[in-house]
């Protein structure tokens, strides 16, 4: 007999105990997406598929990984990926899995809200490509809109659907009732124009279970196709501590970027009144697509255009955290690629930092690391926590 997938609607997961982890919290798996769309990755996505091998191999030493490719190009996602990395069939318009696919929320041993007994849920958010039809990445996105439905029912978990158009990208908690995000993502017109900041505000608390969002003004300089995603320009490393992409050159337009959020984080706490420790981390670059790189991407219209001689929205913070691991891009700037993997092995002294060589790859569609990887957390008793 089949089973019905749990939807729950008209109450928000904090009514149940639920609440999103950090990402240094124990992760059960890693999900990830295969890219294909040639009108985004150069070559028929060849180089990008060999970067998105080498990220999924590098979190599979740490903890489990499923890598999920269309029927098109399962046969080659699976000939690529090692045996122990589970490859599921699903649809997708785009591999960008922080995006599309759910945010977990864990309900800790000890809670007693609401009815339901499963200790990990789903939220699957809104969705319109980053924008919608004028304003987004690509015109249909159709596909993406069910990924996140797919991967909470594969697992078998309570999935709660919401209205609000929001990207797992835009979001960053510390597991501590704190939300860090961007106003010009989350308040952009090409979003949810009709919800005002705090109404917003209130349905980030009630879906995640944070008492406190603090609001950066804008994202990294050139990020322009996720609108200023939080997670090319400030993370938690632990609850009271962040990084900051940051730059010293005062001509470079992300400098005033930085400056405004180094103002802001320096000048409020987090949820339980601590005063934030600011560890900053230099951008790379910048850097800037080539002729070569364009000429890679076939430009039909269908998606963004791939211009030569546009800044990659290139971020040392756009990382992953996995059990034990920090999985961390490179881009072949060795002064601040050395320099990044100093930070994080400062920021993070009990996890092992690995490079991911040519990230420049994933750079090149408009991401990272983080981008098109999402973790799946593990239910642990609030002692194992």
């Amino acid at each position: 007999m089949q089973q019905r997938e749990m939807v729950v609607t008209g109450e928000a997961p904090a009514v149940h105990g639920y609440s999103m982890p950090a990402e240094w919290e124990p992760h059960s798996q890693t999900w990830m997406g295969w890219p294909e769309r040639p009108d985004n990755w150069r070559d028929n996505a060849l180089h990008a598929q060999l970067v998105f091998t080498k990220v999924a191999i590098a979190i599979s030493k740490f903890e489990p990984v499923t890598v999920c490719a269309s029927s098109a190009q399962w046969e080659n996602a699976r000939s690529q990926l090692p045996e122990h990395v589970r490859v599921l069939e699903m649809s997708m318009n785009d591999s960008w899995f922080r995006d599309i696919g759910p945010t977990f929320v864990v309900r800790k041993n000890g809670s007693n809200h609401g009815n339901l007994e499963q200790r990990i849920a789903g939220i699957d958010w809104n969705f319109n490509g980053w924008g919608g039809v004028d304003d987004g990445c690509y015109q249909d996105w159709s596909l993406d809109l069910l990924v996140a439905r797919k991967i909470i029912g594969t697992e078998k978990l309570p999935r709660f659907p919401h209205f609000m158009i929001l990207e797992g990208g835009s979001i960053h908690v510390d597991g501590d009732g704190t939300c860090l995000t961007t106003e010009e993502c989350l308040l952009n017109k090409n979003r949810n124009p009709n919800l005002t900041k705090e109404q917003i505000e209130d349905q980030l608390k009630a879906y995640l279970g944070v008492q406190k969002v603090i609001w950066l003004p804008y994202g990294l300089y050139g990020d322009d196709d996720t609108n200023g995603h939080i997670d090319n320009m400030c993370c938690f490393v632990r609850p009271g501590v962040v990084l900051l992409s940051w730059t010293e050159d005062e001509k470079d337009p992300q400098f005033k970027r930085s400056m405004e959020a180094l103002s802001i984080l320096s000048n409020t706490s987090d949820a339980n009144g601590r005063r934030l420790e600011i560890i900053k981390l230099h951008v790379p670059g910048p850097l800037y697509m080539t002729d070569e790189e364009a000429a890679g991407v076939v430009q039909d219209g269908n998606a963004k255009p791939r211009l030569p001689g546009t800044r990659l929205a290139a971020s040392y913070v756009n990382f992953y955290i996995a059990n034990g691991g920090i999985i961390t891009p490179q881009f072949g700037d060795q002064k601040w690629d050395d320099e990044a993997v100093r930070v994080l092995s400062q920021a993070f002294p009990n996890h092992e930092v690995v490079r991911i060589e040519g990230a420049r790859e994933i750079v090149l569609a408009g991401g990272n690391i983080h981008c098109i990887t999402q973790q799946q957390p593990a239910a642990l008793s609030t002692s194992n926590c």
